[in-house]
């Protein structure tokens, strides 16, 4: 398994240089923030990205992520353009040596919660979702808006997007991903690019809109859209495991094990606090509803060779910076994960 660390750039609170001395660290997750969604990324600022992560002791092992334009989501006459952009993109990846790409399929919103400061007994402050009070928001008024959203529809151009939904469902969702997936796998693989969707996030349609890749039917059922390898899976413990229908350890055995389609890994705790509710809480086992040395053992037992990070951290010690993503509580989630990797393998 090895250890990598997302990094938002020279931007970032965390600094890259603190990143490489967390013990076992190897890579860092990132993407290029400046280039608007759909357009493909040149090869020189790819490379330039990772000059700079490699210029600091560590290894660019996952672009997370290459954003999926709308347009394609939506099934629009104006997708195949966008879908040839990405294509260029993953072609520039493959030249620059990059061989991981993280994205995701949600609709118009990445990872959603209700607050991004919940105060837990502790003290330290961490994202919860309450289903009671995003059922209160409206994201077209812009009541919501968090770290890791794509805002380039622009002022007022959300409503819009949003009524553009009102006839996509879930299967019509489904065949807009499977045009797109059989047009960017061919170059994927030619390329020597591992492609790894993100489940939802939280794994439940929000605002109207349809989510799938949601559960362990669906997940098996995205990999049979495109028979490879190269068509994998980022499974996020956090995304999967907020709800208790899902068996994450399954999860892991029959993704990973069997079927050879983990391409990417999160590793993150999460306390279920209602049928639709949950907390994020520290990696520690006992602080959540996951069992990690479980989740972990599933995949040393099968000798997961891949990259993975510690996924969202609480904040704590009086850190400020992007929620969940600050420097303490992932470095802790991290050494917490070395120990558990080095128990596990020397007790094979």
């Amino acid at each position: 398994m090895e250890m990598t660390f997302r990094w938002y750039g020279q931007d970032d609170p965390v600094k890259i240089e603190y990143i490489r001395q967390i013990p076992g660290m190897k890579g860092i997750v990132t993407a290029i923030y400046d280039i608007p969604v759909g357009e493909a990324w040149p090869i020189d600022k790819i490379l330039e990205l990772k000059k700079t992560v490699e210029d600091n002791g560590l290894k660019l092992s996952v672009i997370e992520s290459v954003p999926v334009h709308e347009d394609i989501k939506l099934g629009l006459p104006t997708r195949d353009k966008y879908i040839e952009n990405y294509k260029e993109t993953l072609r520039n990846l493959g030249k620059a040596g990059i061989e991981t790409v993280c994205y995701n399929f949600m609709p118009v919103f990445d990872w959603t919660r209700s607050d991004l400061n919940y105060e837990l007994e502790d003290g330290s402050t961490c994202l919860i979702y309450d289903e009671e009070t995003v059922k209160k928001m409206d994201p077209a008024l812009g009541e919501l808006e968090l770290p890791g959203w794509d805002t380039s529809y622009g002022e007022g151009g959300l409503g819009a997007l949003l009524d553009q939904y009102k006839d996509i469902d879930e299967e019509k969702l489904w065949e807009n991903l499977e045009y797109f997936i059989k047009e960017i796998l061919p170059v994927a693989e030619e390329s020597n690019v591992k492609m790894a969707i993100h489940p939802d996030d939280p794994p439940w349609g929000i605002f109207g809109l349809p989510r799938i890749i949601t559960n362990f039917e669906n997940l098996e059922r995205f990999i049979n859209l495109y028979d490879s390898e190269y068509n994998g899976i980022t499974l996020c413990t956090g995304s999967l495991g907020c709800t208790s229908t899902n068996d994450v350890v399954k999860m892991v055995e029959y993704f990973g094990k069997e079927k050879n389609r983990i391409n990417f890994a999160h590793l993150r705790n999460v306390l279920i606090t209602g049928e639709s509710s949950f907390n994020e809480v520290a990696h520690l086992s006992e602080c959540g509803s996951l069992d990690f040395y479980e989740i972990v053992k599933a995949y040393c037992d099968y000798d997961f060779k891949g990259p993975y990070r510690p996924d969202h951290g609480r904040m704590i010690w009086g850190e400020t910076g992007r929620p969940g993503y600050g420097l303490y509580d992932r470095a802790l989630g991290a050494v917490y994960i070395n120990g558990l990797i080095e128990a596990i393998n020397k007790n094979k």
